[in-house]
Parts: C-alpha cells; structure tokens; sequence
C-alpha cells in the first residue's frame, strides 16, 4: 500500500509562515551576538538595550512586508531576510569601487541652474493613499509611534540657518525602475551595487544642487548594506560618527533611502511644470524602542518646518511624515532625519528631479 500525503492551501500557508518565523529568530540570534560581541567587551548590557538595538533592524526590514502575510510567497519570505546577502567573492570589487568614489568626491563640484519657485504642481493619482493621523500647520504626519503628538508641544517655526549637510545612505544599494537613459542590472528587490543608478546618485544630483546654493556638503557613498545587508544602520552609525569625530561640523544630517514598498507599480510622484519628481518622505525616529534620543523631537520639528515650506513652493513634494519608534541613527544630529525618495517604481530621473527642488526648499529654509 502507498500512502499518499496531500496538503491544503491552509497547510501550505502554514508552512510559509513557520518558515518565516524561523528566519526571522535566527536573524535575531545573529544580531545579538554581532552585538554582545562588540559592546559586552566595553560594559554590561541588559536584556532590554540589547532587543532594542534589534529594533532598529527589525523594524526597517518590517516596511518590506505586505500588509498580508498570506500574499507573501515563501521565495518573497527568503528574499526579504536574505535578499543582500551575496557572495563573499564580490568583496574585492566592492572595494575598488569604494576606492573611486573617494577620488571622485575631492573632485570640483560644479553649479547648476536654479529651479523656478513660480511653476504649477500637480500631484499624480496613485493607487495608494497616502495615509496620516495627525496635522499640524497643513503638514500631514503618519504617526507609528507610542507618543501621542497632540499631547507635545511642537513647534512649526524652529530656527535653522546653517549650512554644513552630511549625506549618507543606510542602504546604499536601493535603486529604481530601469529606463532607457539609466539601465541596469538590478539585483534582488530593485538594488545594485553601481553607485550610478543607487540612491548614491540622487545624493550626488543634491549634493550639486545644494553646493550651488552655498551649503557645505559631505556626501558619503560607503557601501552598508553590501555585501550583507543584515547589520545596515550598526555600518552606518560608525559610519557617520567617525565623520563627526573628525570635526566635519554637520547641522543637517540626510539619510537618503528609497521607499522599501516592492511593488513596482508604486511610483509615488508629483508634476512640478512640465518635470515629474518623485515624492520624498521623511521618516523620523523616537526614543520608544528603548535606545536613548533625546533630541527627537527637535528633528520631527525640523521635518515639520522643511515640509511645511515644500507645501508652499511645491505642494505634494512631500508625502506625509512617518514617525516611528525606531532611532535610525538620528540621535547623531539636532537636524537629522530619513528621507526616501521615491519608490521601486519611480525612475532615477523623476528622483532627479527630486533632489534639485527639494535643494531650492531647504535653500529657503535656512535663509
């Protein structure tokens, strides 16, 4: 007699989800021991600091998911665990290409025309809302965090007259749709490792922009995620402290990302005169994971004033503001902030376009 094993779609999906689980608890060991390895040498930890460290990796990769686990195929689970962890081999050549970007940023940074502040804007109907729960002052903000906002004190109007920016990327390897100008082979969700088409261009385009209007600019291109893409803001938090460490005077700190929404019919967009830009969203941290930052509040503010002037210049520039409890670093800076350019559906181009005005709002800002 043969017997014969058949399975359910409930079983199947079950499967997916333990599978899934299963990962996820061994990223979570991974993490604490990468983590006990470098600060239990120094001093004790306790339980709580440690599982608050994890939160800044757990809650970036949670953005990558669905809202329905059950839609989630497990070849979608793997590669949203793994889906930067490459072959060590490449190691080299990512070091070469590190050592270009080194050159190139003591290169002459040359000046572009400035945007016009009098053109029509028109926001692009997207299949996705773009929700929010809290406004203040016309800015609207999606607030993921344990604070109830209407029960602090912000305040819309806060002084910002410095120009010292340092750009980094926490995930240096996000990238866009494909176009005909900037085509290139992606790897995995919409990522490649040729600073030309990553969100290291967009920071480049910004960089030019915002030198032209007088800041000082230190953009820096360091691979985090690549070759592991697991550890991502623990690189770039030693990253950015060393450039703070060698007096790099920063007042505005920029983490630009790429929204980590993989459908690639999300292009959140916005037409300002006859271009489309990419939407930006700033994405800001708290101190309710447990990780002490104290001056959080300050860079919701900051957030908050920048979009507020985007709102007059370029209405729907900017989606709402997700406040979440994770720190992403931004304990670094009084001014420091996520922002995510587009998504993997927008083009390097529209992202482009992007960065120049989103340079002419901050120039407005800090006059």
């Amino acid at each position: 007699m043969v017997r014969v094993s058949v399975f359910s779609k409930n079983d199947i999906k079950r499967l997916i989800i333990k599978a899934g689980l299963i990962i996820i608890i061994f990223y979570m060991v991974l993490k604490i021991y990468d983590y006990s390895k470098i600060h239990l040498v120094e001093k004790q930890i306790t339980t709580e600091q440690c599982i608050a460290y994890l939160t800044e990796e757990v809650s970036a990769m949670s953005a990558s998911f669905p809202d329905k686990i059950f839609d989630v195929s497990s070849k979608e689970i793997l590669e949203g665990e793994l889906r930067m962890s490459v072959r060590e081999e490449k190691k080299n050549t990512v070091s070469e290409e590190i050592d270009e970007v080194i050159v190139e940023e003591n290169l002459e940074k040359e000046p572009v025309e400035e945007v016009s502040t009098s053109v029509k804007t028109e926001v692009v109907k997207s299949k996705y809302k773009d929700n929010y729960n809290f406004e203040i002052d016309g800015v609207k903000i999606k607030n993921e965090s344990s604070y109830n906002l209407n029960e602090i004190n912000l305040n819309c109007d806060i002084k910002v007259d410095n120009k010292n920016v340092i750009i980094f990327h926490t995930h240096t390897c996000e990238s866009y749709t494909p176009t005909e100008k900037n085509n290139y082979e992606s790897s995995g969700n919409f990522r490649s490792t040729d600073l030309n088409y990553s969100v290291a261009h967009v920071g480049d385009v910004l960089d030019q922009n915002l030198t032209t209007y007088g800041f000082k600019v230190k953009h820096d291109k360091t691979y985090h995620d690549y070759p592991s893409y697991t550890g991502s803001y623990g690189r770039s938090l030693t990253t950015v402290s060393n450039i703070l460490t060698k007096s790099e005077k920063a007042d505005i700190i920029i983490d630009l990302h790429r929204d980590a929404i993989g459908d690639d019919t999300y292009a959140p967009k916005v037409k300002i005169g006859d271009e489309y830009a990419a939407q930006i969203m700033f994405v800001i941290g708290t101190d309710g994971s447990g990780l002490e930052h104290p001056n959080w509040q300050h860079n919701l503010e900051f957030a908050i004033k920048v979009q507020k002037k985007a709102n007059e210049m370029y209405p729907g520039l900017f989606k709402a503001i997700l406040v979440r409890n994770a720190r992403y670093n931004q304990h670094l800076g009084a001014d420091a902030t996520i922002m995510e350019f587009g998504a993997t559906g927008n083009t390097l181009e529209e992202c482009e376009v992007s960065a120049k005005y989103l340079a002419k709002v901050l120039d407005e800002v800090t006059k």
